[in-house]
């Protein structure tokens, strides 16, 4: 079967407040918002929703719609990114969490990462002064403090490009702007990540508009120190549905998410009545599920102090690894022993 997708990155540049013309159509931003992800399927939108969103872009239903086309993810070799909301190069991401929830170090540590690879990193700074920023932007092969700054780095740079910059030029237009004079240039070598420093993004449905990918990060990790404090189950990215993940990755991702939506539901118990308030049956579901949720902590390089030894590891290793607790093969192993590791093997 042809795969098929929205064409996000159209959808981005032709309707820039899509929140608000979104439902003025009667069409709820989370639809979209979904849409663009890959959690509904393309193939299963109601007509009057792709017509709506077109009308809006000014264009045909076939415009928006991509044909055949895969899309590649860029592998960070950090666990809980790569399998449960991989990065898709040429994309565009987006990081929703509060305050000190952990996103600047994610975003530190990508830096980090990216500086012994094909990819220069360029960071966009905030209109308005952050102090915070001051350690994370230092990781940026480039640092630019405006729009026309940032096109002329841009332009000038060869090879794949990592761009990241605040929410604050997301609502002031000037990314829009940005993004057409790119697009004029024929530059589609360049992955967006968008951050938001005032934690506002969690109160809105689309506040940084489509993406290809979301970060969302989880307060409850965050709470109890369980860093990258990555959402697994509200955490997404469009390259997860249809043919351009591994059917394998598909399937683990699936079971992964399956099993820890029940652990979450059981903790829940355990928090207020205990242990022993949970059914037999759920034994062997709650300690998988515990096991699962401290695998996907891992050592950062930029935070050797509090995670240990940075850790980097690859994605087939990680499907190993997932598989191998998901099948109980490693129920003998304490959760003190899965914490703030690498791989298993």
């Amino acid at each position: 079967m042809e795969e098929i997708r929205l064409n996000v990155a159209l959808l981005r540049r032709k309707v820039p407040n899509l929140t608000t013309a979104a439902k003025s159509m009667g069409i709820r931003p989370a639809t979209v918002s979904n849409l663009c992800t890959g959690k509904i399927d393309l193939g299963k939108a109601e007509v009057k929703t792709l017509v709506g969103l077109a009308t809006l872009a000014n264009c045909s239903v076939d415009e928006l719609i991509i044909r055949g086309e895969k899309l590649n993810m860029i592998e960070t070799q950090i666990k809980t990114l790569d399998f449960f909301a991989p990065l898709v190069k040429g994309g565009t991401t987006g990081l929703v969490a509060r305050p000190g929830m952990g996103q600047l170090v994610i975003l530190a540590e990508l830096m980090h990462r990216f500086k012994d690879s094909d990819y220069t990193t360029v960071f966009l700074l905030p209109s308005t002064d952050h102090s915070e920023l001051e350690d994370t932007t230092d990781l940026a092969d480039y640092i630019t403090s405006s729009i026309d700054e940032t096109f002329t780095t841009l332009v000038e740079i060869s090879g794949d490009i990592i761009f990241i910059t605040d929410r604050s030029y997301i609502v002031s237009g000037e990314i829009l702007d940005l993004q057409e004079k790119l697009l004029d240039e024929r530059m589609d070598n360049i992955t967006t990540i968008l951050l938001d420093l005032s934690g506002e993004v969690v109160d809105e449905d689309m506040p940084y508009g489509p993406l290809e990918t979301v970060w969302q990060l989880d307060a409850d990790l965050a709470t109890r120190h369980l860093y990258p404090a990555i959402h697994p189950l509200y955490s997404t990215s469009s390259i997860i549905e249809g043919v351009d993940l591994d059917q394998r990755h598909f399937n683990l991702r699936q079971r992964a998410q399956k099993l820890l939506r029940r652990y979450r539901e059981l903790r829940s118990i355990v928090t207020v009545h205990g242990e022993s308030k949970i059914p037999s049956a759920d034994l062997v579901t709650y300690a998988r599920g515990e096991r699962l949720e401290a695998y996907f902590t891992q050592p950062f390089f930029v935070a050797e102090a509090y995670t240990g030894k940075g850790e980097v590891v690859s994605i087939s290793e990680t499907l190993n690894d997932v598989e191998s607790i998901l099948d109980g093969k490693v129920d003998s192993l304490s959760i003190e022993e899965l914490k703030y590791q690498g791989s298993l093997v």
